[in-house]
């Protein structure tokens, strides 16, 4: 014990920068930074905690720099205290239902009755029967539809998104009005002076008004009545607040206009 020797100074700078990239937690890489003026050097002066952040969250490369408040400029420093804590928020969020309130759907079939806002409620204790949107009818079986809602932060985790195709049990042979296939998008508003319009009361389809900075695979829909569970591939960070469904395919035809819809 008369002898201290730091090992990471014994090796080649790039082998001791390969060595603690290899660290998968942003407090791990806090703690190396505290053993001495070297690691933390390697630490800081590499952005290694802003690397793990981009690596495990591509959707955050699209920040450009970190600003303090009482500070003029970025700094190294700057920036390994806030990617440190970003990856510490991020991957230590609680389990909890994001979406907030309806924005817009690209189509209604008949509003307020068959609004999106329907789509945040299980049931409707009015009519006794369960509450639902509805697309307007089409005779090609193509036509997309896309559903936007608000979420609970300008900064979210999503990890799955849940759908529930509607079955019509007051209509003949009780059909299920699922679209064949789903895709999400998530981003944020193009100008913040849309934020007091509203688009659902308007009936506007409000998409032109967002830029979408994730996109995902698109999953298949069962054409059955229950609750499904879309899992993304990865945990995304959504950048904005905003959560877009987009509904590809239909599949079933309501008999009285022999037009396919979406419920």
């Amino acid at each position: 014990m008369e002898t201290h020797i730091d090992f990471l100074e014994w090796l080649e700078p790039d082998m001791a920068l390969k060595i603690l990239t290899c660290l998968d937690d942003s407090a791990d890489l806090i703690r190396a930074s505290a053993v001495s003026r070297y690691w933390q050097n390697i630490v800081v002066s590499n952005g290694l905690c802003k690397q793990l952040c981009r690596r495990t969250f591509p959707q955050l490369a699209c920040i450009t720099h970190v600003v303090e408040p009482g500070h003029d400029n970025s700094s190294d420093k700057i920036d390994h205290q806030a990617y440190a804590s970003l990856f510490r928020a991020l991957t230590a969020f609680p389990q909890t239902y994001c979406i907030v309130d309806p924005v817009s759907a690209s189509s209604t079939d008949n509003y307020p009755e068959e609004s999106i806002m329907n789509t945040l409620d299980p049931r409707d204790t009015i009519r006794n029967q369960g509450s639902y949107w509805s697309s307007k009818g089409s005779d090609d079986p193509e036509t997309p539809e896309k559903l936007i809602y608000t979420l609970t932060s300008n900064l979210c985790v999503i990890t799955e998104v849940n759908l529930h195709p509607f079955q019509a049990l007051f209509q003949l042979d009780f059909p299920i009005y699922a679209s064949k296939f789903v895709r999400f998008r998530m981003g944020h508003l193009k100008s913040w002076k849309e934020l007091t319009y509203d688009f659902m009361e308007a009936q506007e389809c409000a998409d032109d008004k967002f830029v979408w900075t994730y996109t995902s695979q698109m999953f298949p829909v069962a054409q059955e009545n229950r609750l499904q569970r879309f899992k993304l591939p990865e945990p995304v960070v959504c950048i904005g607040g905003y959560l877009q469904i987009e509904l590809l395919g239909r599949v079933q035809k309501q008999a009285a206009d022999d037009r396919y819809y979406l419920w």
